[in-house]
């Protein structure tokens, strides 16, 4: 029985292909019982690599199955038939991701992002509180719903955390994610913590909403990993962010992970408390942040570039990262997100780099 005929009998209208892979795909359906449009993610077992179906499909398909929250996208149905096809039935993003969205319209204003952060935060905090992690959170995997609301998605790399008999999380061995969104830690090679991973892609998907570019440029992974580790954050001078924003940036994107700001923490910054209205109010002077942080030297940021895509962003993983890890200091090699966005860097930042004396200005090249 082909895959219309079989989403017919479960009372699913099968429309069109979202996207498809070696042995994945995600088509969209009208659901008779629901009324509305879903997205139906289809695997075969018959064409999956053994370690996807054995690890990865069994978390991703337990953790969908657990998660309830307004802003993360909603898991209807999982049926598999007699031949090995596995049905997931999920919310559709009917105004695509937040990337394409971003690269349409540009940076987002300060209290749009706020909102929207705010959203993806609690979801978080709901998958934290769980011990649940995501490890692949970007905005390609961030959703957004007819109103424009952000509905987390994609948690083919989540996993669900492990604790000692001492009732501490274990540290996790695989690369996940994209390397433009993924930790100094992990890129490393080295045992991380889960969660305060999750917590550096929250910081990168924040500075994206709020500058409209990448805040590394991941063409050199070596040198990226380097500004990295010298906590040097750079913001474009003319977007006149505010330094409660700037510095909640500035604590997720920290390299010491004992000084990373927890979800909670994230959640009651005074940037993400501050109602519209004192928003709308004089605050923390861009000039004062930097002073504070050491200097407005002159810098290069990646941009991002529009690009021509579908309506509804689809991301199917070909084949889940191997437990196998680099020595020590040496960054792994992953897909970089300049191959797939591009990179425009005609635009001068401001930097922010912790400790004194300030570095002299440096180009970052794309």
């Amino acid at each position: 029985m082909d895959d219309a005929a079989v989403l017919k009998r479960r009372g699913y209208i099968m429309g069109i292909n979202l996207g498809e892979g070696s042995y994945a795909k995600v088509k969209s359906a009208y659901s008779e019982r629901l009324k509305f449009n879903v997205a139906v993610k289809i695997i075969d077992r018959k064409k999956a690599p053994t370690d996807f179906l054995e690890k990865f499909l069994p978390r991703e398909i337990e953790i969908l199955a657990m998660l309830n929250h307004r802003s993360i996208v909603k898991t209807y149905e999982i049926f598999e038939t007699s031949d090995g096809k596995v049905y997931i039935i999920m919310e559709l993003g009917v105004q695509g991701d937040l990337l394409e969205f971003i690269k349409t319209r540009g940076a987002l204003h300060e209290d749009d992002a706020r909102k929207k952060f705010h959203q993806l935060s609690s979801a978080v905090k709901y998958c934290h509180d769980l011990d649940v992690v995501h490890r692949d959170l970007k905005c390609e995997n961030l959703l957004l719903d007819k109103d424009f609301n952000i509905k987390l998605s994609d948690f083919g790399f989540s996993k669900r955390c492990v604790r000692d008999d001492g009732g501490h999380i274990t540290l996790s061995k695989t690369f996940c994610g994209s390397a433009a969104y993924a930790a100094p830690e992990v890129l490393q090679g080295i045992p991380y913590q889960p969660k305060v991973y999750d917590i550096w892609s929250l910081g990168v998907i924040l500075y994206i909403m709020v500058c409209g570019s990448m805040p590394y440029d991941d063409s050199n992974i070596k040198k990226m990993l380097r500004i990295q580790k010298e906590h040097r954050v750079n913001f474009p001078r003319s977007k006149h962010l505010t330094g409660e924003c700037k510095d909640l940036i500035y604590r997720m994107l920290q390299p010491d992970v004992s000084r990373r700001l927890h979800i909670d923490e994230i959640l009651s910054h005074c940037w993400v408390q501050q109602s519209k209205a004192k928003a709308q109010q004089p605050s923390t002077s861009s000039k004062e942040w930097e002073s504070s942080r050491g200097g407005k030297d002159t810098l290069k940021v990646p941009e991002l570039r529009p690009e021509k895509k579908s309506a509804t962003k689809v991301e199917i993983k070909e084949e889940p990262r191997s437990e196998a890890l680099p020595e020590k200091e040496e960054p792994v090699q992953v897909m970089r997100q300049s191959q797939t966005l591009g990179f425009n860097s005609d635009e001068p930042a401001a930097e922010t780099k912790q400790g004194d004396p300030s570095p002299a200005p440096e180009t970052v090249h794309t």
